[in-house]
């Protein structure tokens, strides 16, 4: 089974616990966020969430994952398929480290695996452009405001 993975990351001036609430913020994310631009449901591990991604210059995709992991400030990741299990799968995640105080390193990736990465694996480069749009929209968010 083919497997490939993007990881962007991005410093944040900004508290980690302040990068997770807009990060979570989901009624505000269509407001700030380029690349995912709507999520709902539940933070809870197990739980489903209704995705919409709009990767630079393509039509807007819409998933619905499972919530693998949730730790408020430091990690949020879930797996979603294309199709059905084991075709085209991928697990998203964001980790933010705390540097210090009012700072926050921001990590952005996903782990894709299945029978179709080679073949679908073009699109990744823009999925990667993607989450540094993302990133950076997320950085500027933070370090504006807080929560």
């Amino acid at each position: 089974m083919a497997r490939r993975q993007i990881e962007t990351e991005i410093e944040i001036e900004a508290p980690a616990s302040s990068v997770w609430a807009h990060l979570t913020d989901f009624t505000r994310m269509p407001g700030w966020n380029p690349f995912i631009t709507s999520i709902s449901g539940k933070l809870s591990p197990g739980a489903r969430l209704s995705i919409k991604v709009s990767p630079p210059g393509k039509r807007p995709m819409h998933f619905t994952p499972y919530v693998l992991a949730v730790q408020p400030n430091r990690e949020l990741r879930w797996l979603g398929h294309l199709f059905i299990s084991g075709v085209f799968d991928g697990e998203h995640y964001f980790l933010l480290e705390s540097l210090s105080e009012s700072r926050t390193r921001f990590v952005q990736g996903e782990i894709f695996s299945g029978l179709l990465v080679g073949p679908l694996s073009g699109m990744l480069h823009t999925t990667q452009m993607g989450f540094e749009a993302m990133n950076v929209a997320l950085k500027q968010l933070a370090e504006r405001r807080s929560p």
